[in-house]
């Protein structure tokens, strides 16, 4: 699917953009891979990692997603566009609201109408559990982002441009995630780990297992559909046990903006989710007036309708990770 095409991805510098690069070059051999990215410094780590003898056909591209007109010209050609780009951290979005919407929300636009006007043929944003019934600013933007992205397909006409969502859970080992944090602190010697609340459960999904489940949407994906992998829980002290079961930890309070358990597919869309074998699809509430068959894919894998108590939450998820997995994951994955 990806050989001899152009690929860009915004906020490319980024773990899920390393692996990304990583995997599309021992699967596929792309025309292009444009990393479009703000931090020079990265893209020189990201240059050194991927040298230009041995992959003449990445891209490196400084851009911001707040710039049209950057955009518009980097996606120039381009057949298939992650977006991947956005401010993450929870507390900051709390105290620098409106850089999170600029970066989160008018960057989304500015993707979908980069991508519009250079007659991109598919488009996946990356979401976050954050973005489903969300309590903190971060949720909030991703969720609009979200929205932007699913009703973008009722802006472009006839023309062949479809919008996707992949929504997944905190990725296992990424920068800023909670496990290179505890690392960090095991390794510095400290006396114990801090815990925000005893109870608290969060989705995990390797970066591996995020690549190729993007991947695969593109491969399924339709537009205006979000797709949601099935992956595993784990409670936040068992992840504790598991990296340092001689530590002590100590209860340090929720932090601003914080969940004790993530959603990922609410109550409230149980009429518009069905379950796949793999995985879970919302599909949009506004008609785009496309004759569109969302619950078949092309595996002939055929979606039933969730029962009208259903949510995916990651507090009653039913596949939990023992601490003994836990610790073989995060083994596999350093």
């Amino acid at each position: 699917m990806f050989n001899n095409k152009n690929i860009l991805i915004s906020g490319g510098t980024g773990s899920f953009g390393n692996a990304f690069a990583e995997m599309i070059s021992k699967k596929f051999k792309p025309n292009r891979l444009i990393i479009y990215s703000r931090d020079e410094y990265k893209q020189f780590l990201m240059q050194e990692k991927f040298p230009e003898k041995r992959y003449p056909f990445f891209r490196f591209f400084l851009g911001d997603v707040r710039d049209l007109e950057r955009l518009k010209m980097a996606m120039n050609g381009v057949d298939f566009v992650i977006h991947a780009a956005a401010l993450k951290q929870v507390p900051a979005a709390e105290y620098n609201p409106i850089e999170f919407v600029k970066t989160n929300i008018y960057g989304a636009e500015n993707i979908i109408q980069a991508a519009i006007s250079q007659k991109v043929k598919k488009i996946i944003a990356l979401s976050t559990d954050k973005a489903a019934n969300p309590i903190n600013l971060y949720g909030a933007t991703k969720l609009a982002s979200d929205k932007l992205f699913v009703s973008a397909n009722n802006l472009v006409g006839k023309q062949n441009t479809k919008f996707t969502v992949v929504r997944y859970g905190n990725v296992l080992g990424s920068r800023g995630s909670v496990i290179p944090y505890f690392r960090e602190l095991i390794l510095s010697k400290k006396d114990f780990l801090p815990i925000t609340h005893q109870d608290m459960t969060r989705f995990w999904i390797t970066l591996d297992q995020a690549v190729a489940f993007v991947l695969m949407s593109f491969d399924k994906m339709i537009g205006g559909e979000i797709f949601v992998p099935k992956i595993p829980s784990a409670k936040i002290t068992d992840l504790a046990k598991a990296m340092a079961p001689n530590l002590r930890m100590k209860i340090v309070g929720i932090r601003p903006g914080e969940k004790i358990h993530e959603l990922m597919c609410p109550n409230e869309y149980h009429h518009l989710t069905f379950e796949f074998k793999n995985y879970f699809k919302i599909i949009p509430s506004a008609d785009d007036g496309r004759k569109k068959n969302y619950l078949i894919d092309n595996s002939s894998d055929k979606g039933k309708k969730v029962p009208s108590d259903f949510e995916y939450s990651s507090g009653s998820n039913k596949d939990f990770l023992s601490i003994q997995q836990i610790k073989k994951i995060i083994a596999a994955s350093y």
